[in-house]
């Protein structure tokens, strides 16, 4: 019996492109830019752990005595009055983003696990290879919802007025369309690796009523 269908083999093609563009998008810091063309803008970029300010102002000091520049961990506990400003850098819909996306990631890092094992080592002459098939579905599609609810939550709102300073002057960044992609790699995987489920177990129905048939027509025979 053959190893893989097209769908399986389309399947772990498109996750290889989820499996990238996810992670990537997890961790890089460019999902919130400015306009580079504004050089008094006070955001450079942003990301879901990362933030890169060029001049941002204490929000809480009313005399704007203090600053901060340059790159920092969302959760930096060095930088003096960082931890203060903390409620307005990660914003409940923020807090959503990072825990819908953070279960996206583990989504994937789960189905790689799983298509590597389906990939190189499972074949059809082993019980478990269908249901393999249909865990790395459920998971990849599981992936897809959570990272979906991420994605359209900071769509939603991480451009909005009252939260990053400009937001006029700001936009979507190649982090967050990589993220997009990847949602949509997920959800296509998923589907790919549903239909190579559906193809290997017919497969093996099919084998199983042939050799019945084969056993019964060399016992008449006999």
């Amino acid at each position: 019996m053959k190893r893989r269908s097209l769908s399986g083999n389309c399947g772990v093609g498109v996750f290889v492109i989820a499996l990238v563009t996810v992670l990537v998008a997890f961790a890089t810091p460019s999902w919130l830019v400015s306009d580079y063309r504004i050089t008094g803008a006070k955001l450079d970029r942003l990301g879901l752990w990362t933030h890169c300010f060029r001049s941002l102002p204490d929000v809480n000091d009313d005399y704007q005595r203090r600053f901060f520049v340059g790159c920092r961990w969302v959760y930096d506990p060095f930088t003096t009055g960082y931890d203060e400003i903390r409620g307005f850098l990660i914003p409940p819909f923020m807090v959503a983003t990072q825990f819908f996306y953070t279960l996206c990631a583990i989504g994937v890092i789960l189905g790689m696990v799983l298509v590597l094992l389906y990939f190189l080592c499972a074949g059809p002459d082993q019980k478990f290879f269908v249901k393999l098939i249909k865990s790395i579905s459920y998971i990849t599609l599981a992936a897809a919802v959570c990272g979906s609810i991420g994605v359209i939550v900071f769509a939603c709102f991480g451009n909005k007025d009252k939260w990053m300073p400009e937001h006029a002057n700001n936009w979507f960044g190649w982090s967050f369309i990589l993220a997009c992609i990847g949602v949509v790699a997920c959800g296509v995987s998923s589907s790919l690796f549903f239909t190579e489920a559906h193809v290997q177990a017919r497969k093996r129905r099919q084998l199983k009523e042939s050799q019945t048939q084969f056993q019964m027509d060399s016992e008449s025979k006999a």
